[in-house]
This record gives structure tokens, sequence and C-alpha cells, in this order.
């Protein structure tokens, strides 16, 4: 199957001296390595065929010494990964420089060393200056970027064909506004899905809503979507099924007012002149411009929230949920009750308040 990061097939006859891959998301360089061991490397050897190194505790000396020596009895073919996550490092001796340019003019054959820079490198440095020195025949030079929009979207497809599934678009959507873009953590929840839905070929929408280590943090983002909709049916209904499953009242009556609050804050940062991006960046860490078109729609519909209440209102629905809070700890009233009679009023001045800016009809 092709490479996310290369874009080709990995073939034994395709592959380079070295490999250089800096950026900030080495988790598809991590995921290149994986493929080169189960491509070249027989299972009851993977873990002695590949060598790891931190520069920093080891010199380029030791590493090249290391990549010079061919190794016996074991495969024939060995990977040294060299991770270098200090900005320090960039700066070589002539020595240095010179060991590695003699070392892939004639490199040891099936030895593939790999390099991993953390961050953002500076081009100008002697790190980069000397592998982007060496011929393209001997070292790829690759910055390894976070994925966005339709490139992550194809990541996740690929990984899934790998396993035998495909998903909806519902479920992918639904999959990124659970995770995010990490990477690491789209690739374990994958991994759960697969097994999730045992010997079923497509993974849906229901499969990821249902997944058990998400249900309850899915009903807890699905209250606040609905809320900022203003989707009165919608929230009345996940209402009731975090009772059915047995949620605590001072929990629903938490997830609330955390909701409010971070209107009352976006009011009052809107009023201090701050960027809506920076504050959706604040209030909301887990939706990010990666997501690409969940991020813009999410953004919009926050602020057109925030834009059409005053903070006076913010401030009495908070008032509200403090007369909730009493009640429930004082009376014999159904919790869920009050918070059904608080949904009915909030969307009646969501409606009243959108009336209330439209622009008027002929």
């Amino acid at each position: 199957m092709r490479n996310f990061l290369l874009g080709q097939d990995l073939r034994e006859e395709n592959l380079l001296p070295g490999y250089f891959f800096h950026g900030e998301e080495m988790f598809l360089a991590r995921q290149f390595i994986r493929s080169l061991q189960n491509k070249l490397v027989s299972p009851d050897v993977q873990g002695i065929s590949l060598e790891n190194f931190n520069l920093g505790e080891t010199t380029w000396r030791d590493i090249m010494d290391v990549a010079r020596t061919i190794p016996f009895f074991f495969s024939p073919w060995r990977i040294l990964v060299v991770e270098i996550s200090s900005t320090e490092m960039e700066d070589l001796k002539p020595v240095e420089g010179n060991i590695l340019k003699e070392y892939f003019a004639s490199p040891t054959l099936k030895t593939i060393l790999i390099v991993l820079f953390h961050g953002k490198i500076r081009r100008t440095k002697p790190l980069f200056r000397i592998f982007s020195s060496l011929s393209s025949s001997a070292v790829l030079i690759q910055e390894v970027k976070s994925l966005k929009n339709e490139a992550l979207f194809e990541w996740i497809d690929q990984k899934l064909a790998a396993a035998g599934k495909r998903a909806g678009s519902e479920a992918v959507d639904r999959l990124t506004e659970l995770v995010g873009g990490d990477l690491q953590r789209l690739d374990n929840e994958l991994e759960k899905l697969v097994t999730y839905v045992g010997d079923k070929r497509s993974i849906e929408l229901d499969d990821v809503n249902q997944l058990s280590d998400w249900n309850k943090d899915f009903l807890e983002w699905e209250l606040a979507a609905s809320l900022e909709k203003g989707d009165l049916e919608r929230s009345l209904m996940i209402l009731n099924k975090r009772f059915q499953e047995g949620d605590r009242p001072e929990h629903v009556l938490y997830n609330l007012a955390s909701f409010l609050r971070d209107l009352l804050a976006a009011k009052v940062w809107l009023k201090e002149n701050r960027d809506r991006k920076e504050i959706f960046g604040d209030l909301k860490p887990q939706i990010t411009e990666k997501m690409g078109r969940f991020y813009w729609t999410k953004l919009h519909e926050f602020f057109s929230l925030v834009d059409s209440f005053s903070q006076k209102d913010v401030s009495r629905f908070l008032a509200e949920l403090e007369q909730i809070d009493l009640k429930i700890k004082t009376s014999d009233v159904s919790a869920q009750t009050l918070f059904e009679t608080f949904f009915y009023e909030y969307g009646g001045r969501i409606r009243r308040r959108k009336s209330a800016i439209s622009p008027a009809r002929d």
C-alpha cells in the first residue's frame, strides 16, 4: 500500500540510504518507520534490526561507526533512527559534517539512517545545510506538517482501508469532532473502532457515537452543541438520555454553568477587542483549524450565539441555574423537570433575540 508520507509504495529498489524528517507531526515519520520494519524485517528480528540514538547522548561519529558496521546473523536490513529534540544540535563541527558527507558518498548496503528533527528547523544552520548538500539519491529531506482538511480525511481513509474498513463522511466528521487532529490519538481511536465493529466492513456514525469510552463525553459535547444551535428538541432528547443513563443532576448543572460562563467570558473579551479566533481557541482548544470546515462552522455557531445575547442575558441564565441548584437541594421537584423548564425558557429567549436582530421583511 502507498505510504502516506512519501506518497508512493515502499519497495526495496526505491529506498534511499537516508531520510531527514523535520517538523511538528513526527507521528507520520514514525508511521513510515513502522512500515519499513513491516516491509523489510521478519517479525522475529524487528526489535534487533531497529536501533535508536538520541543526538546529544551519542555523537555523529559514534552513529556513523555503527552505520558502517555490517551486522552478523540477523536480518540483512537495518534501520538506524536518530532523534534530535534540541536546537543546540543544529550546530555541527566541520569534522562532523565531513563524517556525514563521507558516509553518504558510500553508504552501507541495506542500512537506512532516519533523522527525526522535532520542531522548526533553521535552514541557515550547519545541520540542515550539510544534509541539503547531499545527493537526492542518498537522502530525502522532508518537512512533516500537521494534516488538515482533506489531507486529514485521506489519512483516516487510508488507515481504515489497511484494516479492510471504510467509514461514512458523517462518521469521519464525528470522529474528528471528538478527537481533534492529533494523529496519535486518532490512530488509537481508529484501532478501537476497527475492533468495536468486528466483521462489519463499514463504520457508521452510530458506531462512533456508541463506542463506550466516548459515550459520556459525547453526550456532554452534544448537549453544548445543541444549545449553541438553539435546538430545543435535541437538547431535551440529550437531557433525557443523560438522566436515563444515571447522570447526576449536579453534573448536568456543572456542564450548563460551564457553557454559559464561556459565553460570558467571550462577551467580556470582545469588549476588550480581543480577536474572535483567539477567544475561540482559548475556550474551545479541542477544536482547531486543522479540522477545516468543522472549525469554521463551530466558530460561526458559537459567536452567533454570543452576539444573540447581552451580557445581562447570560448573567440572568446563570442566576436561574443557581435557583435550580437550590431547588434540587431543598425540594422534591424533579431535577429533570427543572432543567426542561430552563431549556424552554432558554430556547424562547434565543428565538426572541434572533427575531429582534433579523431584518424586517416587506
